[in-house]
């Protein structure tokens, strides 16, 4: 499947998962030319089709389409500046994922050692007006060696390897916000150990062929 074809697929997937509503979010893709496609401005995920992808520099000018691109283009310019293998990007405003960037805290205490292994920890990046550079530059501490994102008072954001891997990420994301939210409404959720994480860590990479960054755990 080619990158338009396939970036159009995730921005409907994205819409249809209501992790988006109306206009919201942007998502993108680095090409073989290692140039990048990004979502044009002021479209519904749920609508977009490969007519609604603009091809952009590392420095976001338009190469082909004449379409706006998104004002938020410089969160994935700067992800794939800052990391190789990163080669897609998707920002979105998940309900419960945002509800939890609404608090205030980051996801940076474990409690599902699938979450542990796929995204570590989920650092909260400080509030910055929307399409400003602010936005990205809330984020950079963390873009070395964090795979998933909240945006305070914004969203969240989530990087992958591939597409359907930052699709994924963004969907474990919102999976995990909603079941921390609903454990939090019954009581006090039990926290992973530091013996259950030192164990996690010790079989990642022989169980789950998982090379896990001890920054981010």
């Amino acid at each position: 499947m080619s990158s338009k074809k396939k970036l159009v697929e995730i921005c409907h997937k994205v819409y249809d998962k209501g992790f988006v509503a109306a206009y919201d979010g942007n998502i993108s893709c680095r090409t073989e030319d290692n140039m990048f496609l990004i979502t044009r401005s002021g479209i519904c995920k749920g609508d977009v089709t490969e007519k609604d992808l603009v091809k952009i520099d590392s420095n976001g000018k338009a190469l082909k389409g004449k379409s706006k691109i998104s004002t938020e283009y410089k969160i994935h310019l700067n992800a794939y500046k800052i990391r190789n293998d990163v080669n897609a990007v998707v920002h979105c405003h998940p309900v419960y994922a945002t509800a939890i960037s609404l608090l205030g805290k980051g996801l940076i205490e474990h409690y599902l050692p699938e979450v542990m292994l796929t995204l570590g920890k989920i650092p909260l990046c400080k509030y910055a007006t929307p399409s400003t550079d602010d936005v990205p530059k809330s984020m950079e501490s963390y873009l070395h060696f964090s795979w998933a994102m909240l945006l305070e008072n914004h969203g969240a954001v989530t990087l992958g390897k591939t597409l359907d891997d930052a699709y994924y990420k963004m969907e474990k994301l919102e999976h995990y916000s909603k079941i921390l939210l609903l454990a939090k409404l019954s009581g006090t959720p039990r926290k992973l150990s530091r013996k259950n994480i030192d164990d996690i860590l010790g079989i990642s990479e022989s169980t789950y062929g998982i090379k896990i960054d001890k920054r981010n755990n």
